[in-house]
């Protein structure tokens, strides 16, 4: 038994669930297929670069009348939002716009994405829903360590946790000595942040002298990259609180697209009344079964300012029978990124693969980074990782061995690892960065 089972756990009561949250799967469906049409035809009117698209693909929004009929509709990636760069995917007229959000943009052109008042207003009740299905009430104080500004994980967590009738502590990210000095002062019961930066909290508290889990925290909420079964337990262990994971991305709207039910864990429901979810084959764009893992597409069902169709989100995962709510489907955790996989000598590695080795390793902090470099005319990738604090100096030589070993073993290629000092490797308040790619380029 582990702490967090000390902390509640239990399904939100009925009279606190949404009106969807309690359908029927044939309501659901008849709800679906309704918004769906409507919205593939807003598209069509409002957007040029939809209608192109549509009449170039030969289909019409007439042309569904069912829910396999989207596989018809050509699908929309990162790129069309930066050819269209800035306001070219508005549906509506720009003084209907009432917030703005985008991307970094490190890669090139930020994607843009509008909301209407009533965008906002369906987002803020869908992350609310998230956060009473993870496990937050209305009266609880949530600690919202998301990073604040054109990402939409600040702000669609502090206006969910307001809708939720919550008291919001907007922390945002960075400060991590002043991070801990609040939670104990204010003690929050939710805490929203990336994975990655929760570890690194808990290395503070550990710092600082402090028990995180004789803080009042009960619930973690961690979204915004990939993340283990493993780090789940090293964060509920480690800080005695549930640890689930809550989904987004702003071009389909930002958190709160599905969430982990807390008294389940075991994938995310998507709020399906809201975004209909499609996996395909990440190759050629074929649609997959049910059961199948794939890339992730969504069609947003009610959004206003910027419907979005068939979005390819890179996100790999399967679509797997709703559970703690039944008429919902699940998506499985993300296992990575199709746009971050490494093919090394041929093998296809995922950073999320690594890391599940690192926090099975004695010693070994859950902080690491992937180097890759050239040796000659082969790729070559070093796994540098802290080793924790209380690791002896002839201990890190025999870890490092043995996390060579098991990724030879699990995964098939052959690395080195390279053990450092804790607090060695940059740290990340928003989403980490794991790779850091040296190579030479191809002839």
């Amino acid at each position: 038994m582990t702490t967090a089972t000390k902390r509640p756990g239990d399904a939100p009561p009925a009279e606190l669930l949404d009106p969807a949250e309690r359908m029927s799967v044939d309501e659901l469906r008849a709800l679906q297929l309704e918004r769906l049409q409507w919205s593939l035809r807003h598209a069509y009117d409002n957007v040029p670069h939809y209608r192109a698209r549509f009449d170039a693909h030969g289909v019409h929004p007439d042309d569904c009348r069912e829910l396999s009929d989207i596989a018809r509709f050509p699908t929309t990636t990162k790129a069309d939002l930066r050819e269209t760069y800035p306001f070219g995917m508005f549906a509506v007229p720009r003084e209907r716009i009432a917030r703005i959000h985008a991307s970094s943009g490190t890669t090139g052109r930020p994607t843009v994405v509008g909301y209407t008042a009533g965008d906002l207003d369906r987002w803020a009740g869908l992350v609310a829903r998230s956060i009473r299905a993870a496990g937050g009430r209305p009266g609880h104080r949530v600690h919202v360590a998301y990073g604040y500004g054109l990402f939409t994980g600040g702000l669609g967590a502090h206006y969910g946790a307001e809708k939720l009738g919550a008291t919001v502590i907007p922390v945002s990210g960075g400060m991590t000595p002043r991070q801990v000095q609040l939670i104990g002062d204010f003690s929050p019961e939710v805490i929203m942040l990336t994975p990655s930066y929760m570890l690194t909290l808990l290395d503070e508290f550990d710092r600082q002298g402090v028990d995180p889990r004789s803080t009042s925290l009960q619930v973690g909420i961690f979204g915004a990259e990939p993340w283990t079964e493993q780090m789940r337990t090293e964060i509920e262990e480690r800080a005695g609180i549930h640890a689930v994971d809550i989904y987004g991305l702003s071009e389909v709207m930002g958190p709160g697209v599905s969430q982990e039910c807390v008294e389940t864990k075991d994938g995310l429901h998507i709020w399906e009344d809201h975004f209909l979810p499609e996996v395909v084959d990440p190759l050629d764009g074929t649609p997959l079964p049910d059961g199948s893992e794939g890339e992730l597409l969504f069609t947003s069902l009610t959004k206003e300012g910027l419907p979005i169709i068939r979005y390819r989100t890179r996100d790999l995962t399967t679509l797997l029978p709703g559970t703690a709510r039944p008429q919902m489907r699940r998506m499985a955790k993300i296992t990575g990124r199709s746009d971050d996989m490494i093919i090394l000598r041929g093998v296809n590695v995922f950073p999320t693969q690594i890391e599940e080795i690192v926090l099975r390793t004695p010693g070994l902090a859950p902080h690491f980074q992937l180097e890759l470099t050239t040796q000659g005319r082969l790729d070559a990738m070093t796994v540098r990782v802290e080793a924790r604090g209380d690791t002896p100096a002839d201990r890190r030589a025999p870890a490092a061995a043995e996390l060579v070993r098991a990724v030879k073993e699990t995964v098939g290629i052959s690395v080195t690892c390279d053990v450092v000092d804790p607090d060695t490797l940059e740290r990340s308040v928003g989403k980490l960065q794991r790779l850091k790619d040296h190579r030479e380029p191809k002839a």
